[in-house]
């Protein structure tokens, strides 16, 4: 086991993209691609990540000072510093849990596969550390491997059935064809339901913010380079510039590199497409010969979304809400540094609202709450672990604690629910985490009955 686990861990220490780099060659060949285009797919998908993960670091680096500079302004005092998703891939990587949670996870998907109750194979297994922290967090609190095991497969079910409800809207969005299998199974995607949710409140009340709205690629076509992706990203930073009160100079340089970051994601998330189409169009031909035409789809990252103009718009939108936010809201103490562009929700809000600017931001707005009350909620769990294995951040002092804004705020609050009931077996915490399962599971019932209707709607 010991053997095995460090396997792993070497493996996962490879990083992201050289962890996708291999598993699409040797899918890409699995599947009948020649060697120097499985190659070829592998060396373009590990490119398209480190161009990814290079623009959004730029990015959280340009926006980071004029941030901080607004949070001192304010006088506001919050104890718990956002690190951003390290920490929680920190303590994923130096347990063997990880390992166990990846091969359920993997078993659960291949069964669900032969049984067609899904038509996702996730590839994605560098975001195993996800699911690996609702894993390690429901077992901190109820010290029970039969209860975390439960939790963590029914967590990955929903994962697979959402990937394929949003398959018709990643294709939507990303202009895909039906012959297209390349979408996302990223757990940040489980929010998608409770955006819908407000989405429909939105549908019914406030109809009207629609006329509102704006297409980047409509804007820019009709008032040229003013309504151009560079523009907009200009407008955001000296925005956030102005919001910090940062010198002319700083206020400048942030604009211009938002400007060109926003150029570069769109660019770059084009690289995503051409990655896969090889492997795309040889498991299209394989499923229409072999088959009957079963659709397969593979799950890769969320950042295929990444060509969108109105994702990041939305993401610079949200960032100065979300401090403006994390200072009024109570019961928050986490100032949101690492997970400022909200990455983690900004996905999901674009495949709901497909696109939708203005209703992408609001119901970015409304759900922000969750994420901050999570962060919270998990910081005692992130800091005692971290000091437990040795991995405490440096740069912070002893007694301070930390947390990370990231993704399924929903399930966290859930793990925390159901091991405190498990750990205490007191009736009111059971009672209350049985209703909070049976509404949470609801949630998702009505969700892809909802996504199938609002699919037949648009086609037709």
């Amino acid at each position: 086991m010991k053997t095995i686990n460090d396997m792993f861990e070497w493996l996962i220490n490879l990083g992201g993209p050289a962890i996708m780099f291999i598993i699409i060659t040797l899918l890409s060949m699995v599947f009948g691609v020649k060697f120097s285009k499985s190659l070829e797919s592998g060396i373009r998908m590990a490119i398209a990540l480190t161009g990814m993960t290079a623009a959004i670091s730029l990015l959280t680096n340009a926006l980071g000072p004029a941030l901080k500079d607004f949070v001192k302004m304010s006088g506001v005092d919050l104890s718990v510093t956002d690190l951003g998703w390290a920490p929680l891939a920190v303590i994923t990587w130096g347990s063997i849990y990880t390992l166990y949670f990846a091969f359920i996870c993997t078993i659960t998907n291949l069964v669900l596969l032969l049984f067609n109750k899904t038509k996702t194979l996730n590839v994605d297994l560098f975001n195993i550390w996800n699911i690996s922290v609702l894993g390690l967090l429901i077992e901190y609190y109820a010290h029970n491997m039969v209860v975390t095991s439960i939790f963590v497969i029914g967590i990955y079910i929903l994962i697979l059935k959402n990937s394929d409800a949003l398959k018709p809207s990643i294709n939507h969005v990303l202009e895909y064809d039906e012959k297209n299998v390349t979408t996302t199974a990223h757990p940040s995607l489980l929010i998608a339901p409770f955006v819908l949710i407000v989405d429909k409140f939105i549908t019914k009340f406030l109809p009207f913010i629609d006329k509102f709205d704006f297409n980047a690629e409509t804007l820019n076509r009709k008032i040229g380079f003013w309504g151009s992706k560079f523009a907009i990203g200009v407008y955001l930073g000296v925005f956030i510039g102005i919001l910090g009160q940062q010198p002319l100079k700083e206020v400048l340089v942030l604009g211009f590199t938002t400007g060109v970051v926003l150029e570069l994601f769109a660019y770059i998330g084009g690289w995503f497409g051409s990655a896969i189409e090889p492997l795309s169009n040889r498991i299209s031909d394989l499923m229409s010969s072999r088959l009957r035409g079963r659709k397969l789809y593979v799950g890769i990252d969320w950042p295929i979304l990444a060509s969108s103009a109105e994702l990041w718009a939305v993401i610079n939108l949200l960032a100065p809400i979300l401090l403006v936010i994390a200072m009024i809201l109570p019961g928050n103490n986490v100032l949101p540094l690492g997970g400022i562009l909200l990455t983690i929700l900004a996905p999901a809000l674009l495949l709901i609202t497909r696109g939708r600017v203005i209703r992408m931001t609001l119901i970015g707005t409304i759900l922000i709450p969750l994420f901050l009350w999570a962060a919270t909620m998990i910081s005692e769990f992130l800091t005692n672990t971290s000091k437990s294995m040795g991995e405490f951040p440096s740069g912070l002092s002893k007694g301070q604690m930390f947390s990370s804004v990231d993704s399924d705020p929903i399930e966290k609050m859930l793990a925390i629910l159901i091991g405190n009931a498990w750990d205490t077996l007191d009736i009111k915490l059971i009672l209350i985490s049985i209703v909070a399962i049976i509404a949470y599971i609801s949630i998702f019932a009505w969700y892809f009955k909802a996504m199938k209707v609002k699919d037949q709607d648009i086609k037709s």
